[in-house]
């Protein structure tokens, strides 16, 4: 398959990056920094449609085709009120996880609309399930619009073309641990992964479960209670 993930230059989507690699996959990403083992790398500013439009062009050159494009791009703001933050922060936030899937889904659905076949994934957070944090309150926003954004995309799709979401849960991330509570310590070692034991599942059912509105969901429910239920008896640490 030909794969493109933005945000592949660390993170979760390197992680996925390395992950479909491994698996004889073409991969072409979007990063600030691509490593030469990362696929190929394209410079691009999810942001920017026109750049985004870029990114496709390159792998359809490259490879004749895309197959999967997973909308990975994220960035968080500082753990405070909303009031508290500027608004080229606030604006930073809206922009690379809303505008910029917006962008990604927009450019890639075109395309795969007119190849014929195609499937998007876009990638959930904190809030997309409608549960509020205080002190992320932009972030948790763009995040729940995504979630609707990708079931009412689900409703227009041609045939052919599918949309989806994957949730990766709590993974240890630069974007995740930014001025992480102690208080909340406790709570994230037990429901908390590394990205190398996130991955390479998330990476398998990315690929399995093409269809339009599948929901891949790494830290379910029944998952979040047994580990709270073995807690006592366990200890798992994911952060120095």
């Amino acid at each position: 398959m030909v794969i493109v993930v933005t945000g592949g230059s660390r993170g979760i989507g390197r992680g996925l990056v390395r992950e479909f690699l491994a698996r004889g996959h073409q991969v072409v990403t979007c990063g600030s920094a691509t490593a030469p083992e990362d696929g190929l790398g394209v410079v691009a500013d999810v942001t920017d449609r026109a750049q985004v439009r870029e990114l496709w062009d390159t792998a359809v050159a490259e490879y004749g085709r895309v197959d999967v494009w997973i909308n990975n791009a994220g960035v968080t703001q500082r753990r405070v009120p909303l009031w508290e933050l500027t608004e080229q922060e606030t604006r930073a936030v809206v922009d690379v996880n809303l505008n910029g899937v917006i962008n990604g889904c927009a450019v890639a659905l075109a395309g795969m609309a007119g190849q014929g076949h195609g499937h998007v994934w876009n990638m959930e957070g904190l809030g997309s399930d409608g549960r509020a944090v205080p002190g992320l309150s932009v972030y948790g926003s763009t995040k729940r619009a995504l979630t609707y954004l990708t079931k009412a995309l689900a409703k227009e799709v041609p045939d052919g073309v599918s949309v989806g979401l994957l949730s990766p849960g709590m993974v240890v991330t630069d974007l995740l641990v930014r001025d992480l509570n102690p208080k909340s310590r406790k709570v994230f070692d037990i429901l908390a992964d590394r990205v190398e034991t996130v991955t390479p599942w998330l990476a398998e059912q990315a690929l399995a479960r093409i269809g339009n509105g599948a929901h891949v969901r790494w830290l379910t429910n029944r998952k979040v209670m047994a580990r709270f239920a073995t807690a006592p008896f366990t200890r798992r640490k994911v952060l120095p």
